[in-house]
């Protein structure tokens, strides 16, 4: 689905000045950057204070390394955060996803792993990748973990740069089988986030085609899935388009569990090692503006689900948009932090939004921080379209961002620009949030 930037930077913020001290925030440990979001509970943190105010003003470069020769072109939008592992880097290159380790004390390239995939990689549907996951046994079994752009899971040794034979079929596992579809044909579905490791899991998430137009109601689900980090065998799935007999089933009206599909997790995912518990931020199902094919709430889309990295089963969930038809879908990864709410600590998690919203909750049992009510808001009036009639709003921490366009925002430096500025504004809704779609709107109908 679309990306909107999400301001996570605003999030410590917000819940120190609500909550009190943010307490037990790990972070990275022993100098090491070795998940995406530095730990596993994304906080982006490291304790490392080599680097300070009064110094900084004294780095120097000491190399540079180029992307720019890996892969038959350039990567326009190289997203990629690197792992630190034992002084080495370890990070993707290239349109192709090459993955490159390089010494980080010298830049030294030390091995690169490339993957030619032929057309199923040429028609990656998303060819942006933020990076990698690493795992280890502890005794010298170091590995890489990659989701190529043409959606199969390598694992490669850390030290040589090798896919390890042993793992799937000789190294790699094919992530476009099991997904309840006959065919699913490349440049369907992919990944543009690394995968995580929570207690020897792999845990894979998906993304699609951007929703914003269709050309159907016929899409195949990103569902979530569990492989074995040894041996690649996939242990778990999870449905985020919930099969007949399983629980939100019924929330998808008039059989459309069978054919829609999205409900992938394209932004980076989180886990709690000592819980043993992964953190899957859903996204919007197919499409983004308009959802009279898939009445119904359309659980676990838009849902902060909760499952348990062993078995894949749901610990608990909260879905934070009904029957999405704005795109708003979490497109950030959730972060784990320990707060104290009234002289009561507490293991929370907090979800930031699109809609400039923080959802916070305990992350054990997903009982919120704070009330997040559900308020009456508009209705649709587009034929065969039928909208939720109450939204989840979270009453803290406040909105980080203008949630609202109203013709008293509109510039007013003379009488013409403001008559101008009104004149652009009146086609569109203004007003409270989750304004649904004009019935004014075109809607495409063909293949639906």
């Amino acid at each position: 689905m679309n990306s909107f930037l999400a301001r996570a930077t605003a999030l410590p913020v917000l819940l120190s000045c609500l909550a009190g001290p943010v307490l037990a925030q790990k972070g990275a440990t022993n100098g090491e950057w070795r998940y995406y979001g530095g730990d596993a509970g994304n906080t982006k943190y490291s304790p490392l204070d080599q680097i300070n105010a009064s110094n900084v003003k004294d780095l120097e470069i000491a190399w540079r390394w180029k992307a720019e020769n890996f892969g038959p072109r350039a990567d326009f939008n190289w997203e990629v955060t690197p792992l630190m592992v034992g002084g080495t880097l370890y990070f993707t290159a290239g349109s192709r996803r090459d993955v490159v380790a390089v010494d980080g004390a010298t830049g030294e390239t030390l091995w690169m792993y490339r993957l030619v995939e032929g057309e199923r990689g040429d028609r990656a549907v998303r060819t942006q990748n933020r990076g990698l996951a690493y795992w280890s046994d502890g005794k010298g079994d170091d590995r890489i973990i990659l989701i190529t752009p043409g959606f199969q899971l390598v694992a490669i040794d850390a030290k040589t740069g090798r896919a390890i034979p042993t793992f799937g079929k000789d190294g790699m596992v094919d992530l476009t089988e099991g997904l309840d579809r006959d065919v699913v044909k490349p440049g369907t579905i992919g990944s543009s986030s690394p995968a995580i490791v929570i207690r020897d899991t792999v845990v894979v998430g998906a993304a699609l085609l951007a929703g914003t137009a269709p050309v159907s109601k016929n899409n195949v689900p990103g569902y979530i899935r569990g492989f074995d980090v040894r041996t690649g065998k996939k242990t778990w799935t999870f449905r985020t388009v919930p099969h007949e007999g399983e629980p939100g089933n019924e929330t998808w009206e008039n059989d459309s569990w069978k054919y829609t599909g999205n409900t992938g997790a394209w932004a980076p995912l989180a886990g709690d090692e000592e819980l043993g518990y992964v953190y899957i931020p859903v996204e919007a199902p197919t499409g983004d503006f308009y959802g009279g094919t898939r009445l119904g709430n359309n659980l676990f889309s838009d849902c902060l689900t909760c499952l348990d990295a062993k078995t894949g089963k749901i610990v608990w969930y909260f879905q934070l948009i009904h029957h999405d038809i704005w795109d708003w879908e979490p497109s950030s990864p959730p972060m784990l932090v320990d707060i104290t709410v009234d002289g009561k600590k507490i293991k929370a998690i907090a979800q930031v939004t699109k809609q400039a919203f923080t959802y916070v909750f305990d992350r054990v049992t997903g009982k919120p921080v704070w009330p997040i009510e559900e308020r009456p808001v508009p209705q649709t009036d587009v034929p065969g379209e039928r909208t939720s009639p109450t939204q989840p709003f979270p009453t803290k921490p406040a909105p980080f961002d203008r949630q609202t366009v109203t013709v008293d925002d509109l510039i007013d430096f003379t009488p013409e620009l403001r008559a101008e500025a009104e004149k652009l504004l009146s086609p569109s809704r203004t007003g409270p949030m989750v304004l649904p779609p004009r019935s004014t709107v075109q809607t495409r109908t063909s293949g639906w």
